[in-house]
Order: structure tokens, then C-alpha cells, then sequence
């Protein structure tokens, strides 16, 4: 597993964050654009931008406003293989 045993939850949050919010204004639309396209309030997107907090629904609707669904549908898609070796250490 490639996860740094220094990154929190919240770390990722905030990074998902930051990238919805760069797909936001690549896009030009505003975050209360976003609140009217999304139907997810003004308040939740701002929160979400700000720290990385939202409802998985709310993300969804976000992800479908900005044409990102794509991106939802696909998470949890790609594991990695075990080699041999992991497989017999962990049914010992």
C-alpha cells in the first residue's frame, strides 16, 4: 500500500478539496454558481473548499455539476496484487 504514514485523512480531504475547487474555476463558474448547479448549498461548497468536510451526496452532486462523475464511478476501481509471498504471510 503506497500511503505515507504521515498523511491523515483530513490531509486527503483537503487535497480533494482543492482540486474540485481548481475544477470549479478552470471552469469559471463561482461557488455560488456551483450551490444553484449542484443544489447543494452555498454554505456546504464554501466549508468543503475551506476544509475538505462534505456529505458523499453532496460530493456527488458537486461531481455531477462540474462533469466529474467519471472520476466517482471509477474510486475503489484499481487495487493492487499481492505477490506470493504477502498472500501466504497473511493466511498464516
Amino acid at each position: 500500500m503506497e500511503q505515507s504514514i504521515w498523511e491523515k485523512p483530513e490531509d486527503i480531504n483537503r487535497k480533494l478539496a482543492e482540486r474540485v475547487q481548481t475544477v470549479r474555476q478552470k471552469k469559471y463558474i463561482t461557488q455560488e454558481e456551483l450551490s444553484i448547479l449542484s443544489d447543494v448549498s452555498y454554505g456546504s461548497i464554501k466549508r468543503f473548499e475551506a476544509s475538505g468536510r462534505i456529505t458523499l451526496l453532496s460530493l456527488t452532486k458537486i461531481a455531477m455539476a462540474l462533469d466529474c462523475t467519471d472520476e466517482l464511478r471509477n474510486i475503489f476501481t484499481k487495487f493492487p496484487y499481492w505477490d506470493m509471498q504477502t498472500i501466504i504471510d497473511i493466511n498464516k
